[in-house]
């Protein structure tokens, strides 16, 4: 199926769907209902940090851009100069190559900025998943009972299962020669990083109050909640998949439906938790 540009242009829909209707659903809510039994005070903490967690992902971005896409400026130049230096030793050359090589020195930055989006889309797309998947197993961590974490696990079991699809789908779009480490690097982060949460809750649960607990889990929560909006709004549902060649999967109805589809699966999995 990863030939399939039409599976592409949909999937990357749908992998925006997950992550929108798990940022809405079960972030947003969760937090705001830690908080609630936090607090009394009437202000929108989990709102304000889910604002505060999409500027602080909008911030990570435009750091990744400006960083990358300076180095990509400086790597595109010496190997403009060093082409230059071996035009001119040779004599033998054509007027066609010269023309050519004009051509390509007038737009030096179109392939690292390409490289630079993808870069960024990838660390962007593999930093959310991870804080999710972390954030879930803490939960399992300071669960009060075992009947509790076993709930959780169940919870945090499909809510994995479908984050994996949809990071399989939104990396098929966000590196397009899909190389076997880097997927695998990535693949792996993901696995293990709710354990990692499992295991900081446990610390969290044996070295703190319940009610530090709450407080650390509310406001990572809130703050995942505007990582995933913007992941799934700027480089999920916006940017899409652009096929080579044109297929009528590309309607807006059909996108549609599969962002309607990604969010009803989290929808449906949100009955158990």
């Amino acid at each position: 199926m990863k030939w399939n540009e039409g599976f592409l242009v949909l999937g990357t829909q749908f992998a925006g769907g997950v992550f929108l209707g798990t940022a809405l659903m079960h972030f947003l809510s969760d937090s705001n209902e830690t908080f609630g039994d936090l607090t009394s005070k009437e202000y929108p903490f989990a709102f304000m940090l889910a604002s505060a967690g999409y500027l602080l992902t909008m911030l990570a971005d435009c750091v990744i851009s400006h960083v990358y896409s300076k180095e990509g400026s400086n790597g595109d130049a010496e190997a403009g100069s060093q082409q230059q230096q071996e035009k001119a030793s040779s004599n033998g050359r054509s007027s066609r190559l010269n023309v050519s090589d004009a051509e390509g020195m007038d737009h030096p930055v179109k392939p690292s900025l390409t490289a630079v989006r993808s870069l960024g889309d990838s660390i962007l797309l593999i930093v959310a998943l991870c804080s999710h998947s972390i954030f879930e197993g803490i939960a399992i961590g300071v669960a009060e009972t075992k009947a509790d974490a076993w709930r959780a696990l169940w919870t945090v079991s499909l809510h994995k299962v479908f984050a994996a699809i949809a990071m399989g789908i939104a990396l098929l779009r966000i590196i397009p020669d899909r190389p076997l480490l880097s997927c695998a690097a990535y693949a792996f982060a993901f696995a293990i990083s709710s354990p990692i949460g499992v295991a900081i809750g446990i610390v969290i649960d044996a070295t703190t109050q319940g009610h530090v607990a709450d407080w650390i889990y509310a406001i990572s929560m809130g703050l995942a909640c505007g990582v995933f909006i913007y992941v799934s709004i700027n480089h999920l549902l916006s940017k899409g998949y652009l096929p080579q060649k044109s297929t009528f999967l590309e309607k807006p109805l059909y996108k549609f439906l599969a962002v309607t589809l990604g969010i009803g699966v989290i929808a449906v999995v949100m009955i158990w938790d």
